[in-house]
């Protein structure tokens, strides 16, 4: 596996660069030599994160785990991305996304308990109507959602904005 390990407020050491590389290592069992992690180090005030992402032919394996020390977010996000592995392999097989050019062959052939089944259990139908960002926010809000599904006023494209920790929001907007 590939490394590219950066800091955000933070000295990347040689110390954490090993633990990131020993940990995360554990995952070489799954991917192919070349496969690339890209691993973000940041500290805010006491909380101590790391983002972990793996680009996967078609998907992304991610993960961010915070905690108030870095060596027990490392640990957290190693078992995290494991167990998501674990949980989509058959998934990401059947959807042919050539995941035999990414996993090792063995890990593909392995068979996993499914941990939990992903069920959708409700469907809902809406009309999506132009709005603008800050109006589908409002509007979230209104319902007491953590995210809302809104036609861009300006771009005429499906946008999601969510409420994120800080009394903040995101938007999604498609790439074309």
């Amino acid at each position: 596996m590939k490394f590219i390990i950066s800091g955000k407020n933070i000295e990347v050491t040689q110390g954490l660069r090993n633990a990131v590389e020993d940990k995360i290592g554990k995952l070489e069992k799954y991917f192919k030599p070349d496969t690339e992690v890209y691993v973000t180090l940041s500290v805010e005030k006491e909380r101590q994160k790391i983002e972990v992402t793996i680009p996967v032919k078609g998907n992304i394996i991610r993960s961010e785990q915070v905690s108030s020390d870095m060596y027990i977010s490392i640990d957290l996000v190693e078992e995290i991305i494991e167990r998501q592995l674990k949980k989509y392999k058959t998934k990401l097989v059947d959807q042919k996304h050539h995941a035999s050019s990414v996993f090792k062959q063995d890990f593909i052939e392995k068979e996993f308990m499914d941990e939990e089944e992903v069920q959708i259990i409700r469907s809902k139908k809406f009309d999506v109507k132009p709005m603008y960002p800050e109006d589908a926010c409002i509007q979230m809000e209104l319902l007491g959602h953590g995210f809302f599904i809104f036609v861009n006023a300006e771009t005429d494209q499906v946008n999601v904005v969510y409420k994120r920790k800080g009394s903040t929001y995101g938007l999604i907007e498609p790439e074309v």
